[in-house]
């Protein structure tokens, strides 16, 4: 049945960017793979939604730099620091290799260099200052964390279908979802996304301007991306992909918090 093979790739996109221990019989198919991105920005819903309960609690029984804390530690662990370790690769690779080859040598080493160390530790700072102001209430807490969770997930596979492929498959720490995004997996992400944005809207009493202006912003960091890897790499990786998620979810929590 239809609704149980979209029941299997929602499930399928939790294991590939969670530690949900989720078993999926039989194994998934190649052409699985390709339509399994249409549901990550459901999976931000989920990720965020529990950072944001976990955050909000602490800030109440502590305090909100303690929510902060406990809130990126919750996402951390729950997705165990994919995207941020994509982030890291990406400033290792680009800001330490010469050649294309050279850099994509680097992002595939496990080990983390002074680039990467200093754009993650950065990234975390800036993203725990902003966190720190959002906890005044729960319902707007659940929003900001819920929409800066799920519309970056769909900023980052976006880019899957301006940019190719450039990393061997053999190459790469973390194999990508997909290699191109299917008509179907970008109707699912385009609706979901649509979703989210509109149950976050009210909570957050964001304006029909104040949301072009976030999109506004939005497109203007996908085409420094598109820009940034395709002369860096001539295209993406998994690790870029994880980056973009980062800056993304970076630039929308900047815009929540500028806006309340």
């Amino acid at each position: 049945m239809q609704w149980q093979q979209e029941w299997r790739l929602f499930k399928l996109a939790v294991v590939f960017l969670t530690r949900v221990p989720i078993r999926l019989e039989p194994a998934p198919s190649s052409d699985e793979l390709n339509e399994v991105s249409g549901y990550f920005a459901l999976v931000g819903l989920f990720v965020g939604s529990f950072s944001a309960m976990l955050g909000y609690v602490a800030s109440g029984g502590v305090s909100p730099m303690f929510g902060a804390v406990v809130a990126l530690a919750a996402s951390i662990l729950l997705t165990g620091a994919f995207h941020e370790d994509g982030l890291a690769d990406v400033f290792d690779g680009f800001g330490g290799g010469w050649s294309r080859e050279q850099k994509l040598e680097i992002m595939k080493d496990s080990r983390l260099g002074t680039y990467g160390s200093c754009a993650l530790i950065l990234l975390l700072m800036a993203k725990f200052s902003l966190l720190t102001m959002l906890f005044n209430d729960f319902a707007v807490t659940l929003a900001a964390f819920i929409l800066a969770h799920s519309l970056s997930r769909a900023f980052a596979v976006s880019l899957i279908g301006a940019l190719n492929y450039v990393q061997a498959d053999e190459l790469s720490k973390v194999k990508p979802v997909a290699k191109y995004l299917s008509s179907a997996a970008s109707t699912r992400l385009t609706l979901t996304t649509i979703a989210v944005l509109i149950f976050c809207w009210p909570w957050l009493a964001l304006s029909l301007f104040d949301l072009l202006m976030l999109c506004t912003c939005l497109f203007v960091l996908r085409l420094v991306c598109i820009k940034w890897f395709n002369a860096q790499l001539g295209g993406y990786t998994g690790d870029c992909l994880g980056a973009a998620q980062q800056l993304a979810e970076l630039v929308i929590l900047l815009f929540i918090v500028g806006h309340l």
